[in-house]
């Protein structure tokens, strides 16, 4: 308990100030200034995705439309960035900056769906696996191990020749490759929790498994989920971008940033036209860097046993001066 002065209402000099698990998170999470800009990266580039429409509204030009008047030069060539073309066009005449936005749209719902998705089917099958053990836990380790044994690229191209590109195929691929990752770290924790006195007390007062897996086991990976799930999204927008890029991904002529990319290189327009380069893909890594970026500050923040080592070194160079 804190003291308090009566007086002011604040604590008195000295007192010890309680503070909840939520509140220290956020305190470390704010001393961790890259997390901080990665995080106001990320909340400016949902804005500017959720903004498409009214930046194609602003400059009057839409993100399929061909402007091959005023958007392509004497030559055929795609206009510099100017007053009217802010980004510039691509090689078919059409505004650069309200492709980029509606890229940003496809990037940010293909990672955010197909890493739930794969979290919460490698959360499932993690749990089962590691709580029930025996011939289950091997099956589905097993399971584990076919999954990220298959080719990437030649399971991809499988099934577009089979059903044809779509978002819906390319959100179902990332699934389908993404899910193992959180399930063999769910296992090994569950694996851990089940010893725990508190799962022997649940059991023994009659509780089920699905019960104690809810109740008592799920409330603990807490931790691990956040942080995964956050560090799934950065590797779902790359591999929406590389099928994208092969064209196995979001159908042309809509647009995405690993599209972008694709038609950048087609004809090595991208000689004549830097812009068609620079911006989506720098757009790309900043993304990806930022989420990952963000994954290791709440990493520290909501597991801060992983700190005490940098700590410890400070303390020892601050003795031996």
């Amino acid at each position: 308990m804190s003291a308090t002065n009566t007086e002011t209402g604040f604590p008195q000099a000295g007192a010890v100030v309680q503070r909840g698990p939520l509140e220290l998170t956020l305190r470390r999470l704010a001393r961790d200034r890259a997390s901080l800009a990665a995080l106001g990266f990320i909340i400016l580039l949902v804005m500017f995705a959720l903004c498409a429409p009214l930046i194609e509204g602003a400059t009057g030009h839409s993100a399929i439309e061909q402007y091959r008047t005023t958007g392509l030069s004497e030559m055929g060539l795609p206009v510099v960035p100017n007053s009217e073309f802010v980004l510039g066009t691509d090689h078919l005449g059409r505004d650069v900056l309200v492709r980029l936005a509606y890229g940003a749209r496809i990037s940010l719902l293909v990672g955010v769906l197909a890493s739930l998705a794969a979290a919460l089917i490698g959360l499932t099958v993690g749990m089962i696996a590691g709580y029930v053990g025996g011939a289950t836990d091997t099956v589905l380790s097993r399971v584990m191990d076919l999954v990220m044994s298959v080719p990437f690229l030649l399971c991809a191209l499988a099934l577009v020749s089979v059903f044809g590109p779509s978002l819906g195929l390319s959100v179902g691929v990332i699934v389908f490759f993404s899910w193992t990752t959180m399930g063999r770290v769910i296992r090994a924790e569950v694996n851990s929790l089940r010893k725990r006195e508190f799962v022997e007390a649940s059991r023994s007062l009659g509780a089920g498994p699905v019960s104690i897996m809810l109740r008592d086991i799920l409330p603990n990976l807490s931790v691990p989920i956040i942080i995964y799930t956050t560090m799934m999204i950065p590797s779902a927008i790359v591999f929406e971008a590389t099928l994208s890029f092969l064209g196995l991904g979001i159908v042309p002529p809509t647009p995405s940033w690993g599209g972008m990319l694709a038609d950048a290189a087609a004809n090595s327009v991208y000689l004549v036209a830097w812009w068609l380069v620079i911006f989506p893909g720098t757009a790309l890594l900043l993304t990806t860097l930022s989420f990952n970026i963000l994954g290791d500050g709440l990493r520290d923040a909501l597991d801060p046993k992983a700190r005490p080592i940098r700590l410890v070194k400070k303390v020892r160079k601050a003795d031996k001066a």
